[in-house]
């Protein structure tokens, strides 16, 4: 897939009323260093006026670990008016824990978090390695994370490219759990990756080029 080219710009929003992970400003580092060393910029933000703005210009919007309701209703229109000119949308980790009460935003995202075990090691099974995300991996790829589980599986309503392997980790319920996946919704090309949680995820080299592809996803080729 074509590298982002050097007018690329993509948002990236941290807002958080419930939950705030510690690792947010490595996350934000991380999109940062990736902007730099491949030709995309990056404006990082937690204020919701800029969806009240219409998004103009943004090859991408990615949602960091936000949480709760991080959007005025004007902030809503706007999100969806920009999913609606084909915008590409990317969830990072809690990006699955935000605005429960807003029924476009669980659609766009593919399904809502509901809770994880301990922080822990575990494996995921990559079920596409052609994808962008996850083709630098093998057939599996060992991580550690808080191995969410959501409110009801995404199977069936997206493409999912990495699962976890529930028996590999403690607390690991029934037998399917994808964690990484897209869709197109509402117009919007989406990528949502449910790791994240630790700072150490965002230096780790496999983590990063997971996230770089996640962009080359819902980035439009230039």
């Amino acid at each position: 897939m074509p590298r982002p080219s050097s007018q690329s710009r993509i948002l990236v929003f941290t807002r958080t009323t419930d939950y705030r992970h510690d690792s947010i400003p490595d996350g934000v580092a991380a999109f940062r260093a990736l902007g730099a060393e491949h030709g995309f910029a990056v404006d990082a933000t937690e204020d919701p006026a800029v969806f009240e703005e219409g998004l103009r210009g943004y090859a991408a919007v990615v949602f960091l670990s936000t949480s709760g309701d991080v959007l005025t209703p004007a902030g809503r229109t706007g999100l969806r008016a920009y999913c609606a000119a084909g915008g590409g949308f990317m969830g990072v980790h809690a990006a699955a824990c935000t605005e429960y009460g807003w029924p476009f935003y669980g659609d766009l995202l593919g399904a809502r978090f509901d809770h994880h075990p301990a922080f822990q090691p575990g494996t995921l099974v990559i079920e596409d390695r052609d994808h962008p995300a996850t083709a630098h991996l093998g057939a599996t790829w060992d991580f550690t994370d808080e191995w969410y589980e959501f409110r009801d599986s995404p199977r069936g309503r997206v493409h999912v490219i990495a699962s976890a392997d529930a028996a590999s980790y403690e607390g690991g319920e029934g037998s399917d759990h994808p964690l990484v996946w897209t869709r197109e919704h509402g117009g919007a090309r989406v990528f949502y990756t449910a790791l994240g949680h630790a700072a150490e995820a965002y230096t780790d080299p496999d983590f990063l080029a997971h996230l770089l592809g996640g962009l080359r996803h819902v980035m439009p080729a230039r």
